[in-house]
């Protein structure tokens, strides 16, 4: 399979890449999860009486997830792999914490993931929950999040590049 070399991801809603992501993680069959095989799981879930009346009315007026699939297969391919039509984010906490870090003046080089994580076990935390930035029952979960983008990405990924403000 040929990776696609532009940020995709970008041009998905949250739902849809959350969505993706969840089939990726619960996949267990050999092969790659392409545009195709999330188009048919989302369509399965569907009832057809369903689908046919949702594409005649459009009920919502948000895009629906069959139409953005849709358009995404239009646009790259129905073998293109779903993996890359993921959105890699940091939340909006741990994008604060980020910042924290990134603006730290004591930085010599841009933060990793790694520097992040242990700027958050040394008590940057617990002090950003005392400035207000963070609300106490923030802090629990953000070392979980942070562990996650390093296992996926490695602790040596720039942090910056995981930002996401709301």
């Amino acid at each position: 399979m040929i990776r696609n070399p532009i940020d995709i991801a970008s041009r998905v809603s949250s739902n849809l890449s959350a969505l993706i992501e969840d089939r990726v993680n619960k996949s267990e069959l050999e092969q790659d999860i392409t545009l195709a095989t999330i188009h048919d799981f989302v369509a399965g879930l569907l009832s057809d009486a369903f689908t046919e009346t949702e594409e005649r009315h459009h009920f919502d007026s948000n895009e629906s997830l069959l139409d953005e699939l849709n358009a995404l297969i239009e646009e790259f391919g129905e073998s293109a792999l779903a993996i890359d039509f993921v959105q890699e984010n940091a939340s909006e906490p741990l994008s604060r914490v980020i910042d924290a870090v990134v603006n730290d003046r004591d930085q010599e080089n841009p933060p990793t993931l790694e520097a992040v994580k242990d700027a958050m076990i040394s008590g940057l935390l617990a002090s950003l929950v005392g400035a207000g930035v963070l609300d106490e029952d923030e802090d629990d979960v953000l070392l979980a999040e942070i562990d996650a983008l390093i296992d996926r990405h490695g602790p040596d990924a720039l942090a910056e590049e995981f930002i996401r403000y709301e």
